[in-house]
Formats: structure tokens, sequence, C-alpha cells
């Protein structure tokens, strides 16, 4: 039974964090299965919408500290790793490891589909950091959330210093990883951290229903340039960033095949059918932000 299951229904592809009997605690194959997934998702023009979901009663319970103490320095050294993910460092006994949860939420943050975290449970340590750069969260009513590094010695992980002060205020973020307490959906919705609450067995249809409404309504170029444009929109130096990219959006898109169909389907009052492809017709609108490479998989082995 693999760690990830992926699967595709009606242009949503669903993507089952799948150790139920271990509460879905991280573990290296997780890691690499939930970066293949998204992959895969991104190159499959059929591929609408992708939701995240976790099997059993957690979401995912955070990384599997099975090994006790030692599990950091097994988890720096383990013959697993992916081919560029470990090097050395002066002064280090041991490996440096990119951190695995970055490495997901930044496959997370440049895929060019819509991303949906349906929370189904606890979501704990990376089972919370990874969702936040998801488009949408989602949560059951008895999932549960805690960002609890400082309780185990460590840190925040999975980019969480840059997303979590971005998806709720900072005063929030900062209370919830210095506390490191664990915090039910009620908090996470009234926070903002989540979009809607669910009873559990309502969960996924709900997020299968949102992916949908994405899915019909939207070009799916369209789509993948507005999750870009928004999340990098976050850090740009000004409002005149976003009128340049958004210039060359619209001036691309204005006289794109897509564009000819909406408007044409607007006018006969009928539902567009988008000819456009991400995989072959998506322009580049950000070359005014430089050549920093948001595709986890590429980014070299030393971090650079």
């Amino acid at each position: 039974m693999a760690d990830v299951e992926l699967s595709v229904r009606n242009g949503i592809a669903t993507v089952l964090l799948n150790r139920p009997e271990q509460l879905n605690a991280f573990t290296d194959a997780m890691e690499t299965g939930l970066i293949t997934a998204l992959d895969t998702a991104d190159e499959d023009d059929d591929i609408r919408a992708v939701v995240i979901t976790g099997a059993g009663r957690a979401f995912c319970a955070g990384a599997d500290l099975g090994a006790g103490a030692d599990a950091f320095a097994e988890w720096r050294a383990s013959a697993d790793a992916e081919p560029g993910t470990q090097f050395t460092a002066p002064g280090q006994e041991l490996p440096v490891r990119r951190d695995g949860g970055g490495r997901v939420a930044l496959r997370i943050f440049s895929c060019r589909k819509p991303v949906i975290a349906a929370v189904n449970g606890p979501a704990v340590g990376v089972g919370a950091t990874m969702i936040l750069a998801c488009d949408i969260r989602l949560a059951s009513e008895d999932a549960r959330f805690g960002f609890v590094f400082g309780r185990i010695g460590v840190t925040p992980e999975a980019c969480s210093s840059w997303f979590l002060p971005r998806v709720v205020p900072v005063q929030t973020a900062l209370e919830w990883v210095l506390t490191a307490r664990v915090f039910p959906a009620a908090e996470a919705l009234e926070k903002g951290l989540v979009r809607s609450v669910h009873a559990r067995s309502d969960l996924v249809p709900a997020a299968l229903s949102l992916a949908s409404e994405i899915a019909r309504n939207t070009a799916p170029v369209s789509a993948a340039l507005t999750r870009q444009m928004m999340w990098r929109m976050l850090t740009a130096s000004g409002p005149m960033q976003a009128h340049y990219t958004e210039t060359l959006a619209l001036n691309d898109r204005g006289v794109s095949a897509d564009a000819a169909e909406g408007i044409s389907a607007f006018v006969g009052r009928r539902r567009a059918v988008f000819p456009d492809r991400v995989s072959r017709d998506m322009p580049d609108v950000f070359p005014h932000l430089g050549a920093q490479e948001f595709d986890a998989g590429k980014i070299g082995g030393t971090g650079e």
C-alpha cells in the first residue's frame, strides 16, 4: 500500500495520505508521493483541480517520530532521501537535508492547478504546515490543528514562517506557534485558517464540489495564472508590479482562443468549452520578478 494514493474522477485529482494506522504520519515516501502526485496533476491537462485529504481518522499527525530521540538524526541520514536533498556543511557531523515538508509546500505553491485541502481530522506539525500552501482549506468538525514544534524542541518548517503570517494575522500565527497548543476546527474557522467546517461525512464531498465548480466555470490557463498571480503578489514591492503582471496577462489572454470562446459563450448564454491547455498555452507574465525558480523539484541540493 502506497503512502500516497492518487485517483482522478471528473477532472478532479484526489491525493490521499494513506497511512491510516499511523495517523498518516509523514515519511520520506509520503514526501516523494505528494510531489509525484502533484507532478502528475500538472502534466495532465484533463485534471482541473486537486483535493488533498487523509485516510482514516487523521489528516496527518506530523513527522513519523517512531525512532524516538534519534528520529531527526535518522531523517537527516536516511538512505531514502531524494537525490540532491542531502549535502554536507561545515561543522555538521551528519548530512544537512532539505526540509521535506518544505519541498512539498513549494511544490503545492508552484502547482498549475488549484489545490484544496480537506482536513478530515488531526493536522499537527507538518500536517498543519503543508496545507498552508493550498489555495483553499476545509476542515471536518473533529479536525484539530497544532503547530507544536516548540514542544519537541524544534522549529516550524514547510515554509510556514512565510505562509502562516500571510494566511492569518501575524499575532495569531505567533500565538499558535509560541504556545504550541492544539486548537479545534472552530478556532481555525474563526481566525481564517480554514474556509469552512463540515461534518466528517460531508467534508470530502464539499471539497470535491468546490473543485468541480472551479473546473466547470473557469478556463484552466486563467486559473493557473490567477493562483500564481495572487501568491506572488504577496511579496511584490507595490501595486505597480501587480499592474505590470496583470497588463501582460490581460494582453495575452485577451486575444487567446479561450477569450474568444468565453466571450462567445457569455453572449450566447451557453457554457464555455475552453480550448487552451496549461501544458502548452501558459504565458510568462512574471519576467519583472526575476528568475527565481518556484518548482521545488528543481532547487539545487545546496538549497540555492
